[in-house]
């Protein structure tokens, strides 16, 4: 199948065109002509078609989706650790512009074809809004109540693409981390007893690769997570994630008691269809211990130093704090490159 991919070099996209690739897809890559997007291109060499343009220019579309069997449309500005350093929040009517605008361009693009091609739109766990009083798991059918521009942006989405005519799927991703050293301050956002649900980012690219292959799935809104054993705590999450990299967990006055818009997901019916949950947090872990390298050892040494740089930047910590508590420590900042 020749397989259109929007946002194709972030976290989610990067996987998605990894997996479509060793699928034995032709894949073609929409994306901003950033100089970062550029270098991640460059790794895929001549296996991928990229063309560059903005999602909200219906013209830079049009040469992207014409003759495509599949669209996957992941573009969107996201609240959290995002490639493009752009949060939906900060950022509200450019998001607009982006996630509902760029999308509603996208869908008149897909059906301007002699044959339209099918439709996959990336959805969130999010559109649930705050839910740690309901009993889990959150199903599809749950009623939506979203908290933020970012979610708002995504049931105006679905509602469009759901009326558009088109053969279309919807996935809602669980908490789907990069595979990069970027230690965002949003995770001081996440109250340490808030449920939440794991699922590896190339589990992701799996699942959304077989959607396309899978005419069961044409029609429905499915959850796409971990599973039960990547249901978590967020403390026990971060506890894992900050020990291995060798800072050890934060305290508890570091991060939020407000409830934040995240829960475990009932996934039987998508892993049922689509055999997609092959890794668990340790996997991740692994992962990333593997990509700190020797830098690992260089914030074990550091340790001290590394643990107030990551205080400093956690709004409820500095506010238990005396003023000048600490000083910034921007010489730090070479140990986690693009983390900062």
């Amino acid at each position: 199948m020749i397989v259109l991919v929007t946002g194709a070099f972030g976290n989610i996209g990067t996987s998605t065109v990894t997996e479509l690739l060793a699928a034995g897809h032709q894949v073609r890559c929409f994306d901003l002509p950033t100089r970062a997007n550029r270098r991640r291109a460059a790794r895929f060499g001549d296996r991928i078609r990229p063309f560059w343009g903005d999602i909200r220019r219906p013209q830079d579309l049009a040469p992207a989706v014409t003759g495509c069997d599949a669209v996957i449309h992941l573009a969107f500005i996201i609240p959290k650790m995002s490639t493009t350093r752009l949060e939906s929040e900060s950022v509200p009517e450019l998001a607009h512009s982006v996630n509902v605008d760029g999308t509603c361009n996208l869908l008149d693009v897909i059906r301007m074809q002699a044959r339209p091609p099918r439709l996959i739109f990336a959805s969130s766990m999010h559109v649930y809004g705050q839910t740690q009083h309901l009993p889990p798991p959150r199903r599809v059918v749950d009623p939506v109540a979203p908290m933020e521009h970012y979610a708002r942006h995504k049931i105006e989405c679905e509602e469009m693409v759901r009326s558009s005519g088109l053969r279309w799927t919807i996935l809602r991703f669980a908490a789907t981390f990069p595979l990069a050293l970027q230690l965002d301050p949003g995770m001081f956002d996440v109250p340490l007893d808030n449920r939440i649900e794991f699922v590896h980012t190339r589990d992701v690219g799996l699942a959304v690769t077989r959607a396309i292959e899978c005419d069961a799935v044409l029609g429905k809104t499915l959850h796409i997570g971990g599973g039960r054993a990547c249901q978590y705590l967020f403390g026990e999450m971060a506890d894992q994630l900050l020990e291995a990299m060798g800072v050890g967990m934060l305290p508890t006055q570091a991060f939020s008691i407000i409830p934040f818009g995240t829960d475990w997901l009932d996934t039987d019916e998508s892993e049922a269809l689509l055999h997609y949950q092959r890794h668990d947090l340790r996997d991740y872990v692994r992962d990333m211990v593997a990509l700190l390298g020797p830098r690992r050892q260089m914030i074990r040494l550091l340790r001290p130093f590394v643990r107030a740089w990551l205080l400093q930047r956690s709004l409820y910590y500095r506010r238990t704090q005396p003023r000048g508590w600490t000083r910034g420590i921007a010489w730090l900042r070479w140990v986690f490159g693009a983390a900062t």
